[in-house]
């Protein structure tokens, strides 16, 4: 193995000659306190930084053992960390040393959610940070003298302010591994209690600002209480009894007036798939971690899907139970959404009628006199909704302020009032026999669904010369020359997790798509390889620098792979 020596000098005699220059420091480095791993070195001061990685012995490191002992606990020390360093990165004096990205380091960006993230890795044996930097250059000359100052100073810095023990506050990290371990302890406790979500007293659901997802501050803000029929007490490992809302399994509705918290408490709700930091205000907001919000999506790739239980008998005798197209409308997609979510197993459906189309919703009374039902393929949700449940086991949390005829299949109804909850199941009912909806209910007792939906190889070709996939933020995967359009799956939180999205579709190309198993079967097969090797196993080069990719969920992955155009499905 090389020593800082011999990294030294080969930045000495490199300096000032061209940029591709910097590939002679590719390969492994022994500093005293820690060793480096030049993985890729970027051949343009304008390209995508270099990657390298830190690794620190855990005999220096000192991370007590009881910190990572069970999975739960490493993902919430490995997400600590990267903040750590993250932090000490940003304290840390260094500017711009030349052109393009010289001169950068850096490490993934977390958010409010604790996920299972490839930045920092934590074994018994050791800590290693996966990096980003960019090696300083004046135009396309090598800046020798100001990286070695990068590779000895900057780091020596990174490792001594986050990664060590000594140098973090130990409390802190004891409390964000134990909060993520009470988050999980929660989450699986919801099943066996007939619930689908928990929101805890105290909790703070509004958020900064539309384009911030921190916790809104100031006197105004007004705390989450329960009301007492629907409060539930829970016990934790850690934060001993907790109480708050329990949302029952099957169908519940968040009704009230505009603008007073019906939208707030589901999206909190619909990030309750995910762990949050402390301080984040949703810490006890959980959801089961296959929920999956839907919404109409005009315009989207539908590739035969089994829409039938909601819309069937075409003008154009298109079979619905194979249905295809490339430009779906606000109802055929939203029936799509819905069967892609069964297919991936699903257990809540979370509905916020803003975003959905209203004919796929419900038909009233006087719609259904006009319009007979023989001239009207589409069986609206109102109609499916409890079929869902009874047949399925799938629950449904559905946001409506203008369609009361919802009242008679809701199971649980909750009244927004200036952010307060109050349960008004009774009163609903109530209502409900007093003013009867006059409508038909449409379709049938049962719900059946075809999901037996198989891949062929030639959906998953990239047509480029490069098989490039990259990722734009949470919006949308560059797949080869076609763009997955992900701006309304809208449980994607992190660009990390569309970097691995795009990673898993390559992945399962080289591996899993045979024409032969279905789409449930060979994702399935992924995410047990990434539960037992980590989610380093889809990097494209084994053994080099897969720092920038955070774990999504296997329903957003079936989401992308649906919405990719080239998909082909027998």
């Amino acid at each position: 193995m090389l020593t800082q020596k011999d990294l030294t000098h080969i930045l000495n005699r490199i300096d000032g000659k061209g940029y591709k220059a910097y590939k002679d420091l590719q390969g492994t480095y022994q500093f005293d306190d820690f060793t480096l791993f030049i993985d890729y070195v970027q051949g343009d001061p304008f390209a995508s930084p270099s990657r390298i990685r830190v690794r620190v012995d855990m005999a220096r490191a000192g991370i007590p053992q009881g910190l990572f002992s069970v999975k739960a606990r490493k993902t919430a020390l490995e997400d600590f960390f990267t903040r750590q360093i993250e932090a000490a990165i940003h304290r840390m004096s260094s500017k711009v040393m030349g052109t393009g990205k010289s001169g950068l380091i850096s490490i993934i960006r977390c958010g409010q959610e604790i996920m299972e993230r490839t930045s920092v890795v934590i074994t018994e044996a050791y800590i290693e940070a996966r990096l980003s930097i960019g090696l300083p250059a004046r135009g396309r000359t090598v800046l020798g003298k100001q990286a070695q100052k990068m590779f000895t100073q900057q780091l020596a810095e990174i490792v001594g302010k986050g990664m060590l023990y000594r140098s973090i506050d130990g409390a802190k990290a004891k409390k964000h591994v134990e909060l993520t371990e009470d988050q999980e302890m929660l989450r699986s406790m919801l099943k066996d209690r007939g619930l689908v979500a928990f929101v805890a007293n105290g909790s703070i659901l509004p958020r900064e600002s539309g384009v911030s997802d921190r916790p809104l501050k100031g006197g105004h803000v007004i705390v989450f209480q329960s009301p007492q029929s629907l409060e539930v007490s829970v016990e934790l490992p850690h934060a001993g009894t907790i109480k708050g809302m329990g949302i029952r399994q099957g169908v519940t509705l968040i009704v009230g007036g505009g603008y007073h918290g019906k939208s707030t408490l589901l999206k909190a709700v619909e990030r309750g798939i995910y762990n949050h930091i402390p301080g984040d205000g949703r810490e006890y907001v959980i959801t089961v971690n296959n929920a999956v919000k839907i919404r109409a999506e005009d315009g989207r790739f539908v590739e035969n899907v089994d829409i039938s239980p909601f819309i069937n008998n075409l003008p154009s005798k298109q079979n619905t139970g194979r249905f295809s197209t490339l430009n779906a409308s606000g109802s055929t997609s939203q029936a799509a959404n819905i069967s892609e979510a069964i297919e991936a197993q699903t257990e809540l459906l979370l509905l916020d009628e803003d975003t959905c189309a209203t004919n796929f919703m419900i038909r009233d009374a006087r719609m259904q006199r006009l319009v007979h039902s023989e001239k009207e393929p589409i069986t609206p949700f109102i109609d499916r909704v409890k079929q869902l449940y009874n047949c399925l086991n799938i629950s449904t949390l559905l946001v409506i302020g203008g369609a009361g005829d919802y009242f008679d299949v809701a199971d649980t109804v909750i009244l927004m009032d200036e952010y307060v909850p109050y349960e008004q199941t009774e009163q609903a009912k109530q209502i409900a026999d007093q003013f009867p909806a006059q409508r038909m209910v449409t379709g049938h007792d049962t719900f059946e669904i075809s999901l037996q939906r198989v891949p062929l190889p030639v959906g998953f070709e990239i047509q480029s010369r490069k098989e490039k996939v990259k990722s734009k933020g949470t919006l949308s995967i560059l797949y080869g020359y076609h763009e997955i359009d992900l701006q309304d799956v809208e449980q994607l939180v992190d660009s990390s997790q569309t970097t691995a999205i795009g990673l898993i579709m390559q992945y399962i190309k080289k591996k899993y798509v045979d024409g032969q198993g279905t789409l449930s079967e060979i994702l399935q097969k992924v995410y047990d390889d990434m539960e037992r090797y980590g989610l380093d196993v889809i990097a494209p080069f084994q053994g080099q620098h897969p720092g920038d990719y955070a774990m999504p969920r296997i329903q957003e992955t079936f989401a992308a792979i649906n919405r990719l155009r080239t998909l082909k499905v027998k």
